[in-house]
């Protein structure tokens, strides 16, 4: 019942309403976006990628991997709405 209520388009009571921040700093980005990335892609090879370089751009945070000088192979890249933790894009690359 409160699913097909929160999903239909009547006025409704909500504290995410793009306006106010859900995920107001960089460490909650990172818990929020580890949980999905070490899912899709492994925790060893996510945490291989530290230090991660993270972004608070246009209301979005963007964190992506980053690998050592001289070392081949690609880093994820996730972009995550910071009003209400809507995942806008995941990526790897190669």
């Amino acid at each position: 019942m409160e699913l097909k209520y929160a999903l239909s388009n009547q006025v409704q009571h909500n504290l995410i309403d793009d306006k106010r921040l859900i995920i107001k700093d960089s460490l909650t980005a990172i818990a929020v976006a580890e949980t999905m990335l070490f899912e899709l892609y492994s925790k060893k090879s996510i945490e291989k990628q530290k230090p991660y370089e993270i972004f608070l751009i246009d209301n979005h945070w963007i964190i992506n991997g980053t690998l050592p000088t001289n070392k081949d192979g690609g880093t994820f890249l996730i972009i995550i709405d910071a009003r209400n933790s809507k995942v806008i894009k995941i990526t790897h690359g190669k």
